[in-house]
């Protein structure tokens, strides 16, 4: 039974027959105890109920603890499921987050942002804004000196500097692969908003994959979308007024594809036969949509955990001093979930496949 009451370290201590330092050795999971004092002490603190405070570990450690998380446009599916993934592994690691959610895209002050999280002396910071137009033109300021790690998602690779990005470019290659091997000769694309990293990544692979396959390509082939789906609604009407031929097309989220698939709907355009659809994100409902939703599956919420895991590292490699963690960028794959609304022949009666 645990005691009632807030034990202490100099309780564990007594009760487990070592000195404080040990428990603590124990606590930060230090190398130099024996299995034995180890299994022991661990043994009183659950029967205790010794909780550790935050405060006395991080004077022990000279660290807080703590990681700074940058993040804005919490409305859309990605950075929100990005911070997910980041407050789950964070927690699972022992680390308090201090939020700081900017209002736009792009901010102009980040002295400012950066003082801000370093006055709270968090051990490192992960930027979790997309790359939209200019905003990461500070990157390589060499006036800003932060003197902690940083660990950047959603970005395109940059040296000297710790990234953490899905492949876009690849995901953009699986749907126009599928797509192709379908039987598809005629493939749009609507885009996300271009000033977006990650819409010019997806489109720019839409353009390659129909150059290699020798399929036609002309740039009225693309309409641009905001990620909403009514401007999937919007735009796949104007693409098929400039595209009248085009028998498939591949949206870059799946938002704007449920756009297509309610304008082919209301439109009497059969899919798959008539039109292909590929989506990009496996949202939850996308399963639901009809016809279901072949999609690039990309695991945002996996981003926040390996940003966490890799911030962690470099922390840890420094407060250790271990050798220095080079600066590197790790992008995740994709996948693609094969579902009806791009299998051709199987129409809207006929169930859907997923790899």
């Amino acid at each position: 039974m645990k005691r009632i009451g807030r034990a202490t370290i100099k309780q564990v201590a007594s009760a487990a027959g070592v000195s404080t330092q040990t428990v603590s050795r124990v606590i930060n999971d230090r190398p130099d105890v024996s299995r034995q004092t180890r299994e022991r002490v661990k043994q009183v603190i659950d029967q205790l109920g010794y909780q550790p405070s935050a405060v006395a570990r991080s004077l022990i450690r000279q660290r807080s603890y703590t990681l700074g998380v940058v993040t804005a446009g919490l409305k859309f599916i990605g950075p929100s499921r990005t911070l997910s993934g980041i407050t789950s592994a964070a927690e699972r690691a022992g680390y308090s987050l201090l939020l700081q959610e900017l209002g736009r895209f792009n901010p102009e002050e980040m002295a400012t942002v950066f003082q801000r999280l370093v006055s709270h002396q968090v051990d490192g910071v992960i930027w979790a804004v997309p790359e939209v137009g200019e905003n990461l033109r500070w990157i390589n300021d060499p006036s800003l000196d932060l003197g902690i790690p940083v660990v950047y998602l959603t970005i395109h690779s940059r040296k000297a500097i710790n990234i953490v990005s899905i492949d876009n470019y690849l995901g953009g290659q699986l749907a126009m692969t599928h797509l192709i091997e379908q039987g598809y000769e005629r493939i749009g694309h609507i885009s996300g908003p271009l000033d977006w990293w990650e819409a010019r990544e997806r489109k720019a692979a839409w353009r390659e994959g129909l150059k290699q396959a020798q399929l036609p390509y002309e740039e009225e082939y693309c309409v641009e979308g905001t990620w909403s789906s009514r401007s999937g609604a919007r735009e796949i009407k104007r693409l098929i007024e400039q595209y009248p031929e085009m028998d498939a097309v591949f949206a870059a989220n799946d938002q704007m594809a449920l756009g297509v698939l309610q304008y082919a709907c209301q439109s009497g355009i059969r899919i798959p036969d008539e039109l292909g659809v590929v989506g990009f994100d496996d949202i939850p409902e996308s399963e639901f949509f009809w016809p279901p939703l072949t999609t690039v599956q990309q695991d945002q919420n996996n981003l926040g955990e390996v940003a966490i895991e890799e911030i962690i590292k470099i922390i840890e490699s420094e407060y250790d001093e271990r050798d220095p963690v080079r600066p590197k960028a790790i992008l995740l794959a994709p996948t693609l979930v094969a579902r009806q609304s791009s299998m051709k022949g199987m129409g809207q009666e006929g169930g859907g496949a997923e790899t």
